[in-house]
């Protein structure tokens, strides 16, 4: 059966009745129909919060579909209600430029979803809709105030970084002319589109504390310069109030459920090879507030997803992990082993020893934070039991525990082994034992070349003249203890796609680096990144589809 065929099939219950198992009364709930609602950031409980056990899933480089994390986060999550451990997944919400794009739908697959997928992977309660509004908000404000010269604050429209978003995939929007046709249609200026899981924005809401803190840290967005060289942000153009009123219900986190009826909180999308890759601290707390355990995905691998939950996320929302799981397919291996991505369903042993590499740094990147991760072994249908036991193996000579997963097969019951071995190594480290892998109030270099050196493997860190020039406007304006969130390709540790496995001996190339003051952090873009991804020759829209009775086809 196909995902969307078994999410249809499945017995799907009230939200009332999921939201009863985390003790949430009803009138608590602002319901979006039957089986969605979004909750109060009331329910969040510090005291509470501190007692939770929070662990993160991450993964291995992977190959272009994926390797499943989102699939093994709810796994997982029904495999420790299984086994009596109440426990909560939060995730973050999809992106429609992936789901008509390459990827298909992220709502989990086989018997490991969150439903009603449909309304998950589609608009769902409207917050990635709140975020892209709340962006070009800005941008008209912007455009507004350099056309009015009674009222221009003198913005220069030479230095203005800020673009336009929209949730698609659309390659021929990242660089456009704005402002043509006389001087009543707008300043002619360069600009452009970026895809809305790349948003400050979206970034911002999911740093955000609460209703105030988030619209403070929307006043912080830097937009350019005036002619006299004097810095501006978005407070100054009056914009983030009117900003936070349109997000004023995106703030608050949607509850769901999984196949087997176990609650799940979906909030927040950012990308984490260009964004930072993790749903809202407020859904985080929300859910530790509510759960015994939690379960999280960050995306992409431990290069990017998890370095940016330890290293901003963390700090930020002042939380304490207490595992990792490392998320392992046999079909990733013998891809890093060189094995063409169309033949990766054909035994490759020597191609499958000859990747491991890469599984090696992923367990020293999460290491270097304080944990010895547990090895989640992604099943397919494809991997022979002779590749596995290669693996297993492998993992006993590296001193980490691993695990056969089935949970798209057989949803929790196939997770249950990995459960308890999360629950052991949970019971078994303090909060203390994780530790960042640099401070925020390092300078900005020491903290790119930290990460470059120990998450990716490189050997130095190379600058090119536009970001040096924008290091010194970072020193300049003051934002030099702001966090490092790196945009860089997930096809590779390194900045380079092509270079598979575990590259070494090679310099990072940052090209440039963009202010990101309202989220916190500055973003240098390494290597060749785009924030606007562009569809494949046959993107995944081509097979979408919807009959008479409103049944959608084509999801995945």
């Amino acid at each position: 059966m196909k995902d969307i065929d078994i999410a249809r099939a499945a017995e799907i219950k009230p939200i009332t009745d999921i939201a009863a198992q985390l003790k949430i009364k009803p009138e608590n709930l602002e319901q979006y129909g039957h089986y969605k609602a979004k909750l109060p950031l009331t329910l969040i409980d510090e005291k509470k919060i501190k007692k939770s056990k929070l662990v993160l899933v991450t993964a291995i480089t992977p190959t272009p579909p994926g390797e499943g994390k989102t699939t093994m986060s709810i796994a997982l999550t029904q495999g420790m209600n299984k086994i009596g451990n109440q426990t909560t997944v939060v995730l973050r919400e999809p992106s429609l430029g992936p789901v008509f794009g390459i990827k298909g739908g992220a709502a989990g697959g086989g018997y490991s979803q969150v439903i009603p997928m449909e309304d998950i992977n589609l608009h769902f309660t409207g917050d990635l809709s709140a975020v892209e509004k709340a962006h070009n908000l800005l941008s008209a404000l912007i455009d507004n105030n350099i056309q009015d010269k009674k009222r221009s604050l003198g913005l220069d429209p030479r230095t203005v970084t800020w673009k336009r978003v929209m949730d698609m995939n659309e390659r021929s929007l990242r660089d456009i002319v704005i402002g043509l046709g006389g001087t009543k249609q707008g300043v002619p200026r360069e600009t452009g589109f970026n895809i809305t899981a790349a948003s400050e924005v979206m970034s911002t809401l999911c740093l955000a504390n609460d209703l105030m803190d988030l619209k403070e840290k929307l006043g912080n967005i830097f937009v350019g310069f005036t002619y006299d060289d004097k810095p501006i942000y978005a407070r100054d153009l009056n914009a983030h109030g009117a900003m936070a009123v349109v997000l004023k219900d995106a703030i608050k986190p949607n509850l769901v459920q999984t196949l087997e009826g176990t609650p799940a909180i979906i909030h927040g999308g950012p990308f984490a090879n260009i964004a930072q890759g993790t749903n809202t601290i407020i859904a985080t707390k929300m859910s530790m507030s509510l759960s015994e355990y939690v379960v999280t995905e960050a995306g992409f691998a431990s290069d990017l997803g998890a370095e940016k939950f330890f290293d901003i996320k963390c700090q930020y929302g002042n939380l304490a992990p207490r595992a990792v799981v490392l998320v392992a397919t046999i079909r990733a291996l013998k891809y890093h082993g060189g094995t063409k991505l169309k033949d990766l369903c054909e035994p490759d042993i020597v191609a499958l020893v000859k990747g491991l590499e890469n599984l090696d740094k992923h367990v020293e990147n999460m290491r270097a934070f304080g944990f010895n991760p547990i090895v989640a072994i992604n099943r397919f249908i494809s991997d022979s039991d002779t590749e596995i036991e290669i693996l297993k193996k492998h993992c006993d000579k590296l001193g980490v525990k691993a695990s056969l997963v089935e949970g798209w097969e057989k949803g929790g019951e196939g997770t249950t082994e990995l459960a308890e071995m999360v629950v052991d190594a949970t019971n078994g480290t303090s909060p203390t034992s994780f530790q960042p892998i640099y401070k925020h109030s390092m300078p900005i270099e020491e903290k790119i070349k930290i990460i470059a050196q120990k998450m990716y493997g490189a050997d130095d860190v190379e600058y090119s003249l536009k970001a040096r020039q924008d290091l010194q406007t970072i020193t300049r304006l003051g934002l030099d203890g702001l966090a490092v969130c790196i945009a860089k390709t997930q096809k590779s540790l390194s900045d380079k796609p092509e270079l598979k496995g575990r590259p070494r001996n090679f310099i990072i190339n940052i090209r440039e680096i963009e202010i990101a003051s309202g989220a916190g952090f500055v973003v240098p873009i390494a290597g060749t990144i785009m924030r606007m991804p562009g569809l494949p020759s046959t993107p995944s829209a081509e097979v979408i589809d919807i009959d008479e009775d409103g049944n959608i086809t084509g999801l995945f």
